[in-house]
């Protein structure tokens, strides 16, 4: 929840708009006294915009802070709405709210974290999206300073996790750095940078272990944590890196594992014993069988919830019994990422905060070279960029599965939106189960153009490439004619090129046969782009020749009509 605080009727009006802006989300404390309200907001918010000046905000505040990571986020807005100052908790939501913010009342943010100023992935939320948690916070600020400063940072056990590009200076190379950063699920590890345990190493805890458990009926959760915590300790592994526990189902209301893995913070999955009974595992049990229908529940529980979480799994700690438990441990292989981002007709406002957010987190971007270009200032240093021509759509498509299938985070990049005659669909025919993929919507050619034409994809449409490099043009010949036929408005991708001048006419005079000359058709070529340009004309008055591929070309139905200068179908809503 986001608590809003106003003083003067801007404000007020303001708090008004975000409330109507983000249903829901916003709760408006109208206290007598903004001090006292500032204060409501702090106990009971998780965010706070306060269109009060920094200063009286922060006078309010100060005696309330605690921590970054558990105190609310705080944006202050001047009275002009000319400025959105990230004031607390930068990396903890205020920076990701000043954003926001631009969104509904045109404020500029302003962020000071330095990270963000040099477009740095934050260390404090490095990892956070994947589930990393950070041992030794304490030494945050140092190792991010070093980072920041370009000092040798040492970086280990990074390599399985599609974790966001650091700059080039933090390195797996950097051995004799002063500093480090360390992935590890290990309780202890050996410090290559100084002697001791973690000596100057920031260590992050990754999502990486699940504990498998068995059972007799009636354990007591004492049995079962003593067993829990013996088996890990013993295995050198970490309890903050432990995902979950597992079971088999006939033991998902035993209160005892239910209560041990409480009591540690741990949610209990269970599985049917038919699934458990497939898993290999080192040390099968018959009696075990005998009585719950497979040879192992601790390791086969441990094994398969792993391998449900990432793309293979092994057995770090073998199983271990008490009189009435067992215990065993499997370490997660994680799976690569793939973001399939659509980056939209061209200009930058039309870029999705969702597609920004994947760009920054990736440590690979893969794309067209122009494509590449529009997003550059966005790419953070240490990213990986693989970039080529026209005519190797296929060839990206393939490399992007690659790097994520070797476990990093990958962006596959587009324009307008990846699923519409882009990269998505030759990306997902060659992507298997060793990756994750997350398709990013991006704002179509199609809709761009539409939206300056006026409301020409109002009713039913359809869209058709005339490109026929992949596509027979008997294929899309016979396609135009459904649509003609079934009096679809029609929006012509890759209408005409230098070496195809002729399908286009071609098209308009199929359509001809089914539309009057007075139907209208327009065309925008570089839609949102700095030279954009929109036309709207008749089908009997388009000249094929004022098009070529980098425009749209949308032929309306026989209900589209030209409604002062504006090219709409109706979609035939009635009023009583």
């Amino acid at each position: 929840m986001i608590g809003v605080i106003a003083a003067t009727a801007s404000g007020r009006t303001a708090a008004a708009t975000l409330a109507s802006a983000w249903p829901g989300e916003v709760r408006i404390l109208a206290e007598d006294r903004p001090a006292d309200a500032l204060r409501e907001a702090w106990r009971t918010c998780d965010a706070i915009v306060s269109f009060l000046a920094v200063g009286a905000t922060v006078r309010v505040l100060a005696p309330l802070l605690g921590h970054k990571t558990e105190d609310p986020a705080v944006v202050c807005v001047d009275e002009s709405m000319r400025f959105a100052v990230a004031v607390l908790g930068g990396h903890h939501g205020a920076n990701l709210l000043a954003g926001r913010l631009t969104g509904v009342l045109g404020t500029q943010p302003v962020i000071t974290t330095a990270s963000d100023a040099a477009n740095v992935t934050a260390l404090d939320s490095w990892g956070r999206d994947l589930g990393f948690t950070i041992h030794n916070p304490e030494l945050l600020a140092h190792v991010g300073a070093a980072v920041l400063s370009g000092e040798p940072v040492l970086l280990e056990g990074a390599d399985p996790w599609p974790l966001p590009a650091l700059p080039p200076n933090v390195s797996k190379d950097a051995a004799d750095a002063a500093t480090g950063i360390l992935i590890s699920d290990e309780a202890e590890a050996t410090c290559l940078c100084h002697e001791g345990w973690f000596g100057s190493r920031l260590v992050y805890r990754p999502p990486s272990l699940v504990v498998g458990i068995g059972s007799a009926r009636g354990v007591s959760a004492a049995e079962v944590g003593d067993l829990v915590d013996r088996t890990l300790a013993e295995a050198g592994l970490a309890p903050g890196s432990v995902v979950h526990v597992a079971t088999i189902d006939v033991k998902a209301d035993e209160q005892g594992i239910l209560d041990a893995a409480r009591e540690r913070g741990w949610e209990v999955v269970a599985y049917p014993a038919e699934t458990l009974a497939a898993v290999g595992v080192p040390n099968p049990s018959e009696v075990v069988r005998a009585e719950v229908g497979t040879p192992s529940v601790a390791e086969a529980s441990a094994l398969h919830a792993a391998r449900v979480l990432g793309r293979d799994a092994e057995l770090v700690a073998a199983k271990a019994k008490t009189g009435n438990a067992t215990c065993a441990v499997a370490r997660l292989t994680p799976r690569g990422r793939l973001g399939i981002v659509g980056l939209g007709p061209g200009a930058r406002d039309l870029l999705t905060p969702r597609a920004e957010d994947v760009l920054r987190r990736s440590a690979v971007i893969v794309g067209l070279d122009q494509y590449v270009d529009q997003i550059r200032d966005l790419i953070r240093p240490g990213t990986r960029v693989l970039e080529n021509g026209l005519g190797q759509e296929e060839e990206r498509a393939r490399t992007a599965v690659e790097e994520a299938a070797r476990g990093n985070a990958v962006a596959l990049i587009g324009s307008g939106d990846a699923g519409v005659y882009a990269m998505a669909s030759p990306a997902l025919e060659f992507a298997d189960d060793r990756i994750d993929v997350e398709g990013v919507p991006g704002v179509t050619a199609a809709l761009a153009a539409s939206n300056l034409l006026g409301a020409p994809l109002g009713h039913d449409h359809a869209y058709i490439s005339l490109s026929d490099l992949h596509t027979p043009w008997e294929v899309i010949e016979r396609r135009v004619r459904a649509a003609a036929e079934g009096d679809f408005t029609v929006c012509f991708y890759n209408p005409r090129s230098r070496a195809r001048d002729w399908q286009l006419a071609a098209v308009v005079k199929i359509l001809a046969e089914h539309r009057p000359p007075e139907t209208p058709v327009g065309f925008v070529r570089n839609a949102t782009r700095r030279d954009q340009t929109a036309t709207l004309t008749t089908l009997a008055a388009l000249d094929p020749a004022d098009v070529d591929m980098f425009t749209v070309v949308l032929v309306g139905s026989s209900r589209s009509r030209d409604v002062a200068g504006r090219f709409v179908t109706p979609r035939g809503y009635r009023w009583a």
